[in-house]
């Protein structure tokens, strides 16, 4: 039975094109259960019944294969948009499963007279225009309080068709009497002037908020020849409010202008995607998709799904992409480049970041959402792997962080019951150790922060994890040891490269499967410990290098320096900034100071 079903499918894959398309797999029961793409169909289907399957569930995908299906297409961007579209519609076992944000907010432009501007979780195919997906709400909350204070625009669901305006079928509402609309629902406003604001809301969502500014101050000098000084003031109102939005950007460079941004982070067989799209050298839109893999798919693999779903989504029409790594598609117009210095692998390297918080984040709320009873047959596995005398309820985990011996810090991390207790975190500056010496700032940072917890009689860990290998973990048992705790507190070290794990005294490490609760506990304890102390770590630097700077301007002190600080987070970004943001800030006098000090342009 089963050699009469393969010799049928060969018979099928024989008559395969070398074109490039797509293929379907389907079970005995009609069921469509893989949908794949390739360059070369016949080469590509072949490759599934030669030899032995790469992994186990292609194995059993391949056992599963009652019938093929193929169809042919013009390149090999056909397929790739194929593919996605038939993944969506009919989610195929084996396929790469994809999180979709379908609870994510968009900013919707009707399709319709006088068209509506608002916000939805609903996307529809009804003509209408859909802006996003945004993280966050309160992103789309700032968007329409704009494009309130711009524009004057109805937000009543009034079908306004010519008949039904000249016929007057409606009467003005008490948003007209409020001057947040113009009334056209009874022809007060004609449709022109209307599309004007439409027209500037899209560049504005589009990231063309510079394009707007001009556009406006057109008007205002046409008004100011025109004697029409208070219609010119209005529009200066509104130049007023995108330069403030548009300060607000996050600006990025001046010479990098339409780019769509990819970065990737991949944990086991979950992936993280993150897209920034830049427009005019400023940050206007990020989005993190998650992709799981099923067929060990490779990272180029999920890269290019992510990329085409992402661009689908967006609407992008970027023709240069930055990636971490070459996805190994052709699309059709578009160019791929892989950063290695400079301002965009800057960008890159923020957009992996962002990436990678995604999954620390979700992996943090898998933690948070695990009931009581979950969590002790956690601890008791630890326990178990170990070899601890009790449950670990309290664990506490160190990381050293400095840069070229610059700014020594460490930070110290707190879990209860495999969750964060954030209120208990602590950073520390280095106090005795002079240099970049990981060691001795770990043994300072552990006996500093035990000598405390004994002096203030609290509740002490059942666990310590430092991070790094036997050189960070000999030098936190000699602090226990000075304290009296050695033996007390059971202290291990986890070191990075393979994530091996330290026992005082022994000659070899422990290996925990990657799969393992125990390992997943400690690396998530490892990775906030350093998440918390690279973020104070970057904060002592910033904060040292613009006060060190700024301190040598005469006239600047340290209430100006601290209030620039808390707006433009680093010197870089305040150079970037325009003169009116400095001054809006701290005043005129002294923003003419800071600039003449760094022969900024005024």
């Amino acid at each position: 039975m089963i050699n009469k079903r393969i010799e049928y499918l060969k018979k099928q894959i024989s008559v395969l094109p070398k074109n490039p398309g797509i293929y379907q797999y389907f079970d005995s029961t009609g069921k469509i259960i893989y949908v794949g793409k390739a360059k070369n169909l016949k080469k590509r289907v072949s490759s599934y019944f030669i030899g032995n399957a790469d992994d186990r569930k292609t194995a059993i995908l391949v056992s599963k294969i009652a019938e093929i299906k193929h169809m042919v297409v013009d390149t090999e961007q056909d397929a790739l948009l194929l593919e996605n579209s038939l993944i969506k519609k009919y989610q195929p076992r084996y396929n790469i499963l994809l999180k979709d944000s379908k609870t994510y907010p968009w900013i919707v432009i009707k399709n319709e007279r006088f068209p509506r501007v608002f916000s939805t979780r609903r996307v529809i195919k009804d003509g209408s225009s859909y802006f996003g997906p945004f993280p966050m709400v309160y992103q789309v909350k700032i968007l329409l309080d704009l494009f309130k204070n711009l524009y004057k625009l109805r937000n009543c669901n009034n079908c306004l068709s010519k008949e039904n305006i000249k016929s007057k079928k409606f009467k003005v509402c008490l948003e007209y009497h409020l001057k947040n609309c113009k009334g056209p629902c009874v022809g007060l406003q004609d449709e022109e002037e209307y599309n004007e604001y439409i027209y500037g809301i899209r560049n504005i969502l589009k990231g063309n908020v510079f394009k707007v500014i001009l556009y406006l101050k057109e008007i205002m000098n046409k008004y100011s020849e025109e004697y029409n000084f208070e219609g010119a003031n209005e529009i200066k109102k509104k130049i007023d409010v995108l330069e403030k939005f548009k300060n607000k950007s996050t600006v990025v460079s001046s010479t990098i202008s339409n780019v769509d941004v990819f970065g990737f982070d991949q944990k086991d067989k979950v992936a993280f995607v993150n897209y920034l799209k830049v427009i005019n050298g400023a940050i206007v839109q990020t989005y993190t998709m998650e992709l799981k893999s099923v067929l060990e798919e490779t990272r180029e693999e999920l890269l290019s799904y992510a990329i085409v779903d992402i661009r689908q989504k967006i609407k992008s029409e970027s023709k240069q992409l930055l990636v971490p790594f070459d996805p190994k598609i052709s699309l059709e117009n578009i160019s791929f480049s892989v950063p290695v210095r400079g301002e965009k692998k800057k960008l890159i390297d923020l957009s992996i970041r962002n990436a990678k918080f995604s999954r620390l984040e979700k992996e943090k709320q898998m933690f948070l959402n695990q009931s009581e009873s979950s969590y002790i047959k956690v601890l008791e596995g630890m326990k178990k792997d170990l070899r601890l005398k009790e449950l670990p309820s309290h664990i506490e985990c160190f990381d050293n962080s400095n840069l070229q011996g610059t700014n020594p810090v460490a930070s110290c991390v707190v879990f209860k019951n495999t969750r964060p207790a954030k209120r208990e975190y602590r950073h520390f500056l280095i106090k005795t150790v002079i240099g970049a010496d990981d060691f001795a700032s770990m043994k300072e940072v552990v006996y500093r922060r035990y000598k405390r917890l004994i002096e203030e009689e609290k509740e002490l860990p059942q666990l310590i994890i430092v991070d790094g290998g036997k050189g960070q973990l000999g030098m936190g048992l000699k602090a226990l040891e000075d304290l009296g705790l050695r033996g007390k507190i059971t202290i291990i070290g986890i070191a990075k490269k393979l994530e091996e794990i330290y026992f005082p005294g022994d000659s070899f490490p422990l290996y925990l499967n990657k799969n393992s609760q125990t390992l997943k506990v400690i690396q998530r304890a490892r990775d906030e410990a350093h998440r918390f102390g690279i973020t104070f770590h970057r904060k002592k630097r910033s904060d040292s290098f613009i006060t060190s700077e700024l301190e040598k301007i005469s006239g600047i002190g340290k209430k100006t320096i601290e209030c620039l600080f808390n707006e433009f987070k680093s010197l870089d970004n305040l150079k970037k900034s325009t003169y009116d943001a400095v001054a809006s800030k701290i005043g005129d006098s002294k923003a003419v100071k800071i600039f003449d000090y760094f022969k900024l342009k005024r």
